[in-house]
């Protein structure tokens, strides 16, 4: 929970006071999204990641479905319209509004976004189901 909060810190406040590695960061990301290198986000790429699971630690068909759920969520609560998607220039802005957005959510005890995503790509990784990730779940 520690780098959460960290990482919702670093992106709260207004875009001209990132420090200009975290907005290089946060446009690498972005990049690696956009998958048809168009300058705009869009769902359909966003859950090419989802499936790319299943070839990467054989996820089942249901792990891959939860994956894509999660991922639907996260960036659409990220900015990314169902229909329009996110333009590259947006991007920044949209997590400065999802990290406000995340903290209120904390402060209400309302279930995080970030949580979401993680806990749907870790029980991806848990094999045996006991609740952890160690090593060998790691390697396979």
């Amino acid at each position: 929970k520690q780098w959460y909060q960290r990482r919702v810190a670093i992106t709260a406040g207004n875009v001209e006071d990132l420090h200009p590695k975290m907005v290089s960061r946060l446009y690498k990301r972005f990049d690696t999204f956009d998958l048809d290198c168009d300058g705009k986000m869009e769902l359909d790429e966003i859950l090419y990641w989802p499936d790319r699971m299943r070839q990467l630690v054989n996820a089942t068909d249901e792990q891959v479905e939860q994956m894509r759920a999660a991922c639907h969520k996260f960036f659409v609560n990220k900015g990314v319209h169902p229909e329009n998607g996110l333009l590259r220039e947006n991007w920044v802005e949209s997590n400065r509004v999802f990290a406000e957005a995340e903290r209120e959510r904390e402060r209400r005890g309302e279930d995080s976004m970030i949580a979401l995503l993680s806990n749907a790509y870790y029980d991806v990784l848990d094999d045996d189901g006991d609740g952890t990730v160690d090593v060998d779940e790691l390697k396979t």
